[in-house]
C-alpha cells in the first residue's frame, strides 16, 4: 500500500518526521542511514535551547518526494542505538493535527503490542499518518494508543473493524479521539467528582468497625479499606468509597483538618500514584526554585577541600567576609566528598569570598570557590562546552561522506561554533595544495591560454594514467606510443588537453593558446575544482599511503581519473583498491624501465 501523503493535506515535498530517538542519536549516526536511500538535503535533531539536550525526534528532507517514501517504507521502527525510530511524513500545518479528524484511541492494549505491531494492524484500513503506543517512564507500553488515519472515512472504518476485538487475549476498545478539554466540556462538573477519598494520620489504635463509623454518616458507602501491616496492625491509612459523590464531597469538607486522638487528619480525594507523585514533584521542586532565587548570588560552591574539613571549619574559613547564614560540607557514610556549600546574607559578601578565597591554599589543598549553580544550569554549561569541543575535533577531522549531497545541517550551537573548514584542492598528481606539501613543487606559472595555475602534468605521467585505466594488458602499448620526450623541447610548454579541469573547453589543442573562449593574458584564475572530487581524494590518499606510501601522491593522482562512483566502491573495498594500486605501481615500473621520466 502506497504511503504518498494526498495532495493537499501533506506539506509537498520530502520532508520526514523521525521520533522516538535515543538521547544519544547525533545528526551524523541519522545521515549514515538516510543517505543510503536517497539524497539527503538535510537534517536536524531538534535540542532543547537551554540544556542543548535532544528532544527525542528529528527532521530529515529528502531531494524528492519519491526518496522520502522509500524511507518511510524501509526504514520506519528500525532500531537506531537499541530503539525503534517512528517515521511519519513532516506536517507542518498543525490544525490537522489539532482537529482530531481521523484519529482514532485504542485502549486495553496487551503490554507486547508495541508501534510497528500496531502500524501493521491498522495499516490494513487505509494511510496511516501517524501511529504511536504511549509508553512510561521506564519504557514499557501503559496499553493505550492512537492512530491518526488521512481520513475520517477510513478511521471509521478501522474502528468498526477493530473494536471489540480480540488483540493478543484482550479485548480492545477502539473510538475517536476526544482531546481532554473537550472531555472536560462533554462531562461538565461531573469532571471534577469523585466517590473514593483517602484518609490518613488517625493513628495505630484504630478498628475496622471504628473506621466505618467515622465515614458511614456522611453517606452509604459502597466499600472500606483498611490497609495494615502482616502482624495486623494499622499502617495508619485507608480508603472510603461512597456511592453518591455527594457523600464523599462531605466527607472531604467535613473531616478533613479534624482532631483524632490527639492528630490531625487528612482526608481528600484519592489519587492515582502516578497523578500524586506529579503533583509532589512540582510542589517540591517549586520550593527548591523559590529558595534558590532568593538565594541568588549569596550561595557559594566549594570544593577540593581537604579530608579534615568540617562544618565548623568550613564556618570558620568564611566568617571573615560577612554574614553566614549556613556552611554544610557534603559527607558520605560519615567521611567528607570534598565539597561544600556556604550561605551568606548578601550576594555582595559572598563575592568578596570568591575573590579572596579562589586558589588559595587552605589546608593540604588550593580551593576551588565559585557561584552556586543548579544542575540544569550546570548541565547547560558542561553540554554546551562539550559540543564546542565537539565541532572544533570536526572542523579539524579529515573525515567526509562520498556524495553529492550537500552536508547535512549541524545544531545551532555547533552550527555557531563550526565555521566552515577551508576548501582543500588538488593538482593532477593527487597531491592536496597547501595541505600535505606546504609549497608546490612547481611554482604558478602563466598558461599560454592566459590561466594560471599549477603546469599540466607530464604526457608520460599522464599516459601511465590512462594505462591503469585501460589494464595491464594496454600499459606496453601505451608506453610505446609515448616516446622519452626530446630534451631541447624540455622549456615548451605542454600542450594544453581539450577539456581539462585547468584549461578552456573551447580552446585548441596545437599549444598556440589562442583559445576561443579565453584569449589573451587576462589573469583570470583556473576555474574551481569538483568539491566531490577533493572528498573523495582525500580518503583515496589516506587509504593508498597504507598500502604505498612513497607513491601514494602519484597513485591518486593517476586514480583521480576513474569516474567517481568507481572510485567510492574501491574506498569501500580495500582488496579491490590493493589491486588497483598494485597496478599502477607496474605501470609506474615498467614505464621507468622503458626510460619515461615520471617527475616526483
Amino acid at each position: 500500500m502506497s504511503n504518498v501523503p494526498p495532495q493537499g493535506v501533506m506539506f509537498p515535498g520530502g520532508s520526514l518526521y523521525v521520533g522516538d530517538l535515543h538521547p544519544d542519536v547525533t545528526e551524523g549516526m541519522l545521515y549514515e542511514k538516510f543517505c543510503a536511500v536517497g539524497t539527503v538535503l538535510s537534517l536536524r535533531v531538534c535540542r532543547d535551547s537551554r540544556t542543548r539536550q535532544s528532544l527525542g525526534y528529528a527532521y530529515v528532507n529528502f531531494n524528492s518526494s519519491q526518496d522520502a517514501e522509500r524511507a518511510l517504507d524501509t526504514m520506519n521502527f528500525d532500531l537506531v542505538k537499541g530503539r525503534p525510530i517512528r517515521i511519519m511524513w513532516c506536517q507542518r500545518d498543525p490544525s490537522l493535527r489539532k482537529s482530531g479528524v481521523g484519529n482514532i484511541f485504542i485502549k486495553n492494549l496487551d503490554k507486547s503490542i508495541d508501534n510497528k505491531a500496531m502500524y501493521d494492524t491498522f495499516s490494513a484500513f487505509g494511510n496511516i499518518l501517524s501511529c504511536k503506543v504511549q509508553l512510561d517512564d521506564d519504557g514499557y507500553s501503559k496499553g493505550y494508543g492512537f492512530v491518526h488515519f488521512e481520513s475520517q472515512d477510513v478511521a471509521n472504518k478501522a474502528i468498526s473493524k477493530v473494536n471489540g476485538m480480540l488483540l493478543n487475549g484482550k479485548i480492545v476498545y477502539v473510538s475517536n479521539f476526544v482531546p481532554k478539554s473537550e472531555r472536560v466540556k462533554q462531562l461538565g462538573d461531573r469532571a471534577n467528582q469523585f466517590t473514593n477519598i483517602y484518609v490518613k494520620n488517625f493513628g495505630a489504635g484504630i478498628t475496622d468497625d471504628r473506621f466505618r463509623d467515622m465515614f458511614a454518616k456522611y453517606g452509604p458507602i459502597s466499600s472500606i479499606v483498611l490497609a495494615k501491616h502482616h502482624d495486623g496492625t494499622p499502617k495508619g491509612f485507608g480508603f472510603v468509597a461512597y456511592r453518591e459523590a455527594a457523600a464523599a464531597a462531605r466527607a472531604v469538607e467535613a473531616a478533613n483538618g479534624t482532631d483524632y486522638d490527639g492528630k490531625q487528619l487528612y482526608v481528600g480525594r484519592a489519587q492515582k500514584k502516578a497523578e500524586r507523585v506529579s503533583l509532589l514533584r512540582k510542589k517540591f521542586d517549586q520550593i527548591r526554585f523559590e529558595r534558590f532565587d532568593k538565594l541568588q548570588g549569596a550561595n557559594v560552591y566549594v570544593k577540593n577541600l581537604d579530608d579534615t574539613f568540617t562544618d565548623a571549619k568550613l564556618h570558620q574559613v568564611f566568617a571573615g567576609f560577612g554574614t553566614i547564614t549556613s556552611a554544610k560540607v557534603m559527607t558520605e557514610n560519615g567521611r567528607s566528598k570534598g565539597f561544600g556549600f556556604v550561605c551568606f546574607a548578601a550576594p555582595e559578601e559572598a563575592d568578596k569570598a570568591i575573590d579572596e578565597l579562589h586558589g588559595k591554599i587552605v589546608g593540604t589543598k588550593p580551593l576551588y570557590v565559585a557561584h552556586a549553580q543548579r544542575r540544569e544550569e550546570r548541565k547547560a554549561i558542561l553540554n554546551t562546552q562539550y559540543s564546542l569541543r565537539a565541532a572544533a575535533a570536526l572542523r579539524q577531522s579529515s573525515i567526509t561522506f562520498p556524495t553529492t549531497t550537500p552536508p547535512f545541517v549541524f545544531s545551532s550551537v555547533q552550527a555557531a561554533a563550526a565555521p566552515p573548514p577551508p576548501p582543500r584542492y588538488y593538482n593532477q598528481l593527487g597531491a592536496p595544495i597547501n595541505h600535505l606539501r606546504p609549497n608546490p613543487r612547481w611554482p604558478p606559472v602563466a598558461r599560454p591560454n592566459g590561466t594560471y595555475g599549477l603546469p599540466v602534468a607530464p604526457p608520460a605521467y599522464r599516459s601511465a594514467t590512462r594505462a591503469v585505466q585501460a589494464g595491464p594488458a594496454a600499459a606496453a602499448r601505451n608506453s610505446a606510443a609515448h616516446p622519452r620526450p626530446i630534451t631541447g623541447q624540455q622549456g615548451a610548454p605542454p600542450p594544453s588537453r581539450p577539456n581539462s579541469k585547468y584549461t578552456s573547453s573551447s580552446g585548441g589543442n596545437d599549444g598556440s593558446g589562442a583559445g576561443a573562449g579565453n584569449g589573451g593574458d587576462n589573469g583570470a584564475p583556473p576555474p574551481p575544482q569538483d568539491p566531490q572530487k577533493q572528498m573523495i581524494g582525500e580518503q583515496l590518499y589516506s587509504s593508498i599511503r597504507k598500502f604505498n606510501p612513497e607513491l601514494a601522491g602519484k597513485i591518486t593522482g593517476m586514480l583521480l581519473e576513474i569516474d567517481n562512483t568507481e572510485l567510492v566502491d574501491m574506498i569501500k573495498d580495500q582488496e579491490s583498491l590493493r589491486a588497483k594500486v598494485d597496478e599502477a605501481v607496474a605501470v609506474l615500473q615498467a614505464h621507468s624501465a622503458k626510460g619515461v621520466a615520471v617527475r616526483d
